[in-house]
């Protein structure tokens, strides 16, 4: 995989994390929102990870997401505890030496120093605390894919715990405590600023600017330097192939070196076939969205719909979503269908819907959204079967 750093937008948020920016408020927490696969976690780990680091940083990371089947609180302790350990050792070693068997950090936490590293009892705020103090650095958390903590109540506990690390550890001036949240879905990541509950109210979620066109001059200069008889390369219809890609370098990279392969049948220049590439897995990935609403249950569809058209306004009970269900459906949809119905959104493989630990729904793909989108604009929604399927009916 190509790697394109972006040490520049790295460094403008290393300030703004610092509290050394004018203007933001990134110093109380950066919630950074971007699509799946376009390059937020390389981004999080190669540029950014380095650039704290750099600027005298301790770094914790951990990515929600590695290990689905856990529960994101207990990841975000054992990321905080493995940071620590190393700290706490050299802190344990000390001690042992002067014939202790606990020692103080700072006047206010007692260690054992025979369970260095497994932080049994300590909370969050007491875990990140002891890893500024010994560490006598400021320290960075990055939480990846933070939405899925909603999922469970240990993990919206975890986010409520780092909101009060963050207001205990940071005064007027100095940040001790830098946390960076990001998504690869907006609307969720919203739940965790945007009502008088969440753990982070008040603070904002920004768009993480995609990959551009400085990465398509990038790699335009490479595939000239490697392939001289391909200059000058057509670099607006690769930007325009980037796009019909959802900008996602993964796919796009994939497909040029499909293009520019020996091996490859090519008659004429690589562009075209490129941006062809790039349509029809546009197309493929939008034909496979409508099978899988053709697939549903016609109230698995009102409900489907229903989450598509009003996003984070969604409630699927409330009178007005039943009579949606109604109309859709030509028929009445109790409550109790409609739970069963969301039920069967998140127990297909791959899930349709998401569900928080307060019980709030959202798609679980929010590329669907677009797909959604594009289609009502366009005067082609809802899908319809083909010719001579007949569409699913409820039990």
């Amino acid at each position: 995989m190509l790697a394109f750093p972006r040490q520049a937008l790295a460094q403008e948020l290393v300030t703004a994390l610092q509290g050394l920016s004018l203007l933001g408020d990134a110093h109380n927490g950066l919630f950074l929102a971007a699509p799946r696969r376009t390059g937020k976690s390389t981004f999080l780990q190669g540029d950014l990870r380095p650039a704290l680091e750099a600027a005298g940083v301790v770094v914790v990371y951990v990515d929600l997401w590695a290990d689905a089947r856990r529960d994101p609180g207990a990841l975000i302790a054992e990321a905080i505890a493995r940071a620590l350990q190393p700290q706490l050792g050299l802190v344990a070693r000390t001690a042992k030496k002067a014939g202790l068997d606990k020692v103080s950090l700072g006047g206010w936490l007692q260690v054992d120093t025979s369970k260095i590293g497994k932080v049994d009892g300590l909370t969050l705020v007491d875990a990140l605390r002891a890893l500024h103090e010994t560490a006598a650095k400021p320290v960075a958390l990055i939480v990846d894919e933070a939405q899925h903590a909603l999922t469970s109540e240990a993990g919206e506990a975890a986010m409520t715990a780092l909101k009060s690390a963050r207001d205990q550890l940071n005064q007027p001036g100095q940040v001790n405590l830098m946390l960076v949240m990001s998504g690869s879905d907006r609307d969720k990541l919203l739940r965790l600023v945007n009502t008088s509950g969440a753990p982070f109210y008040g603070s904002q979620v920004q768009r993480m600017p995609p990959l551009g066109p400085d990465f398509i001059a990038h790699l335009t200069g490479l595939i000239e330097a490697q392939r001289p008889s391909l200059a000058p390369v057509d670099t607006a219809t690769l930007q325009q192939a980037f796009a019909a890609f959802g900008h996602r370098p993964q796919f796009f990279m994939t497909a040029l070196g499909q293009v520019l392969s020996p091996l490859a049948s090519l008659s004429g220049r690589f562009e075209p076939a490129l941006l062809q590439a790039a349509q029809l897995q546009q197309a493929q990935d939008e034909a496979q969205m409508e099978s899988d609403y053709l697939g549903l249950k016609p109230s698995e569809q009102a409900v489907l719909w229903r989450m598509l058209a009003q996003g984070t306004r969604f409630r699927p009970y409330d009178a007005e979503a039943l009579r949606f269900y109604r109309d859709k459906t030509g028929k009445p949809v109790s409550v109790a269908q409609a739970q069963k119905a969301l039920e069967a959104l998140r127990q297909r493989m791959p899930a349709l819907a998401w569900k928080s630990a307060r019980g709030e729904y959202a798609l679980e793909d929010a590329a669907m959204h677009r797909w959604y989108e594009a289609r009502v604009a366009a005067g082609t929604w809802p899908p319809a079967p083909p010719q001579g399927l007949l569409p699913l009916e409820d039990d």
